[in-house]
């Protein structure tokens, strides 16, 4: 068999890692492209010696992805920020990060190419972020029109940015925040469901064209997920309602953080359900049954209880 090498942007963040290592099970040679493939060699252990090769590039290059992806057979863009600062922005790292992916992929004449995006993303929205994601579909649906995109609600693993930030709050604060009351709802999707949902869109080209929104099983208010938070660390924190508008005052403050707890864009994307749409195609259209909050949350979140504070488990 015709060895199959695909190009994993991001292959080292959160989702990215649990690709890799799905790919390197279906039999890919993975290209893990990143800026500093010191800290990608993690990865290697999750496949055959030489399969899982940690790659210098940096997805704004366009040089850079042109000549790695010339030697692919199919491409995946994990390649995402949730804040701005200096040169990152969310046009350059979004939309001409996918230009430079999709041109490439069409000189070379890849036809597997997956996007991961988000839902909510469009033109439309009020967060510069969701539009930079609809950007950047766009692109790649201009340049590859074979192009699958995945839009994942909150991604939770036991990496994730969502439960363990507030489950750290839950730690060192007395109160959560519940934005906007806490009714905006979510449905959050497991990261290893993700991954097996981008490699479904890989292996069948009766998916190509398509674009995919991923949730778990359930819905979840604001409220609820804080709730588990809050019962999972045991810890005797305050719920606490904030109008969306405290929370945007907040925000131009927070923003300025090393690693911002909240940004103005962030605090416009939480007044908006983050839910799949039921017209669209899904998890189980790709034949995956979906992990649950309440199964794999309770996994990490203790790691925040009294006396948790040790043997927190990895990943690999």
């Amino acid at each position: 068999m015709a060895r199959r090498d695909i190009v994993v942007f991001g292959g080292s963040g959160f989702i990215g890692r649990y690709l890799v290592r799905r790919l390197a099970d279906d039999g890919w040679r993975v290209i893990v492209a990143v800026r500093d493939p010191e800290s990608a060699k993690f990865l290697q252990p999750l496949g055959d010696v030489g399969q899982i090769v940690p790659v210098r590039a940096d997805v704004t290059d366009r040089d850079q992805v042109m000549e790695l992806v010339s030697r692919a057979n199919a491409v995946v863009n994990c390649v995402g920020i949730l804040y701005e600062r200096g040169k990152r922005t969310f046009r350059r790292v979004h939309v001409e990060a996918a230009r430079n992916i999709g041109e490439a992929a069409a000189a070379a004449g890849i036809t597997r190419v997956v996007q991961v995006s988000s839902i909510g993303a469009s033109l439309q929205s009020a967060a510069s972020y969701s539009r930079s994601k609809a950007g950047a579909e766009d692109v790649l649906r201009e340049l590859v029109p074979t192009v699958r995109i995945v839009r994942p609600s909150i991604v939770f693993g036991q990496e994730d940015g969502f439960f363990n930030l507030f489950g750290r709050m839950a730690v060192y604060s007395p109160v959560l925040p519940l934005f906007g009351g806490g009714m905006t709802r979510f449905q959050p999707v497991y990261v290893d469901d993700v991954a097996a949902a981008i490699v479904a869109c890989l292996d069948d080209d009766s998916r190509a064209r398509l674009t995919y929104e991923l949730g778990g099983p359930s819905t979840y208010t604001f409220r609820n997920l804080m709730e588990i938070v809050r019962r999972e660390t045991q810890r005797k924190v305050m719920l606490l309602p904030l109008p969306f508008l405290v929370a945007h005052i907040q925000a131009i403050f927070l923003q300025f953080l090393p690693t911002p707890l909240l940004t103005p864009d962030q605090a416009r994307l939480m007044q908006v359900d983050n839910v799949v749409d039921p017209a669209m195609p899904g998890l189980s259209d790709l034949g995956i049954n979906p992990a649950t909050v309440e199964v794999e949350v309770p996994r990490y979140l203790g790691f925040y209880r009294h006396g948790g504070l040790r043997g927190r488990p990895k990943f690999g």
